[in-house]
């Protein structure tokens, strides 16, 4: 079970509690599964989906994006005790059973200077049109698969499920075994779970880490090439 208190200004707006769940979507529009009444959060903001043993968080092309502990994100492995800020609230996460509940209280109240000074910035980088648009990359098969893919999506899924964006094969290969995802530097390799971790350049990823031009990406049996295309 997951729990999320939305707080703004320090007032607590509501508390979830979530239990089996697939996928819980955040915004302005009724239909999402936490509503936030706030001008500046986009109709579908955010999505949190549950892969695996664990919990993804996803900005859905927002407008005004998506910061876990202060950090711009396209895409987070959520862990207990992150805090989501989505446009003037601040969202507490918290997985029952695990053991840093009791930090969680300490994170709660956001410095409120800080958090105007990062949405500012946040706003400022969308006004200059400094956004993700410029992020640009492309992915090379080699091998056995040949061919060429766009990163046209912000979070492109790589895995043993049918559903990935990229499925590959693998005894141990997990059904999400990464994610490629647009962030304001450039792509991001995340790992997300699964015995058999991605490779990139010879360099197994335990966590995440920045594309570089002409690196080789191999996972389960694909191998692909990384071309950045930045405009």
């Amino acid at each position: 079970m997951i729990y999320l208190t939305v707080k703004s200004d320090n007032v607590v707006l509501g508390t979830y509690h979530f239990e089996d769940i697939k996928v819980i979507t955040i915004g302005r529009a009724p239909s999402n599964d936490i509503v936030l009444n706030d001008g500046s959060v986009s109709g579908q903001h955010a999505k949190i989906e549950a892969v695996d043993n664990g919990y993804l968080l996803t900005d859905l092309q927002s407008k005004n994006g998506v910061f876990v502990n202060k950090k711009f994100i396209s895409s987070h492995w959520l862990k207990n005790g992150d805090i989501i800020t989505i446009g003037a609230n601040l969202i507490d996460f918290a997985c029952k059973g695990d053991e840093a509940d009791d930090g969680i209280d300490q994170t709660m109240v956001l410095d409120i200077d800080s958090y105007k000074e990062m949405r500012a910035e946040n706003f400022l980088r969308v006004a200059m049109g400094e956004g993700l648009d410029d992020i640009q990359g492309e992915l090379i098969f080699l091998g056995d698969q040949k061919g060429t893919m766009e990163l046209v999506k912000k979070v492109t899924t790589i895995g043993k499920d049918p559903n990935s964006d990229i499925v590959v094969s693998g005894l141990l290969v997990a059904k999400t075994a990464a994610t490629i995802s647009k962030q304001v530097d450039g792509h991001h390799l995340s790992y997300v779970g699964g015995f058999t971790k991605p490779k990139v350049s010879d360099i197994v990823v335990k966590d995440s880490i920045l594309l570089k031009d002409s690196v080789l990406i191999k996972i389960g049996n694909v191998t692909m090439k990384y071309v950045d295309k930045k405009k």
